[in-house]
């Protein structure tokens, strides 16, 4: 990927992460607005506004630094592991979906029902199956395990934080950036790789050959 297509996909990404945070802080947040517009006070929900706009920068600076850095223990564990890297990432997606059901039910020792911390691990798999399906039909088949596991295990990864504030309304704000972040780098990287690689084929195909240049050389000689 050139330095130009990538600043490109890093804005792209820090813009949607942005607004996203942005559009989602009305419902999750709406107390701090009903506060900013009674009595209102317009550099109050500046203020308010511009903040979620950060917080989705960093949110969205958070899922760029994970991508990029699942990309590199992804090939790091083809060359490892080669045949079983495929297995070893469905045992880790399945118990990425077993501790945010477990450790998040024993934070509260029992004092909410079980049922509902089903919710959020069902929800990130549905999701992530869909992507990794979209994945895999735009490129081949073997993208779909990387893609699943990059959805669910990275993006969990990438949630700790909110986890740890023990707050679902920092989950809820958080939650819809990453993963569009997550599914908009995903989907796209490939596409911008294609791009170069048909580029490259058609600058190749313009170049002509040294062998090319010097039949060309000698048709040119022979006329004269």
């Amino acid at each position: 990927m050139t330095s130009r297509k990538w600043v490109n996909l890093f804005l792209t990404t820090l813009l949607w992460g942005g607004l996203i945070t942005l559009f989602v802080s009305f419902f999750v947040q709406n107390e701090h607005y009903v506060t900013a517009f009674n009595p209102f006070s317009i550099w109050e929900v500046i203020i308010l506004m511009l903040m979620y706009l950060g917080l989705g920068f960093i949110f969205s600076v958070i899922s760029q630094m994970a991508f990029f850095a699942y990309l590199t223990v992804h090939q790091f564990g083809l060359g490892m592991f080669r045949k079983l890297w495929a297995p070893i990432q469905i045992v880790l997606i399945l118990f990425t979906l077993f501790d945010l059901v477990y450790f998040r039910y024993k934070a509260v020792s029992g004092e909410v029902g079980v049922a509902s911390f089903f919710v959020l691990p069902a929800a990130l798999l549905l999701f992530g199956w869909a992507v990794a399906y979209l994945k895999s039909k735009e490129t081949n088949s073997k993208a779909f395990i990387p893609a699943l596991f990059f959805m669910v295990v990275i993006t969990s990864v990438e949630l700790v934080p909110a986890f740890q504030a023990d707050d679902s309304d920092w989950v809820m704000l958080m939650l819809p950036a990453v993963l569009f972040c997550n599914t908009y780098q995903l989907l796209v990287l490939h596409r911008l790789n294609d791009g170069e690689t048909k580029a490259e084929a058609v600058q190749a195909s313009n170049t002509p050959k040294k062998g090319q240049k010097k039949k060309k050389n000698r048709k040119k000689k022979s006329k004269r």
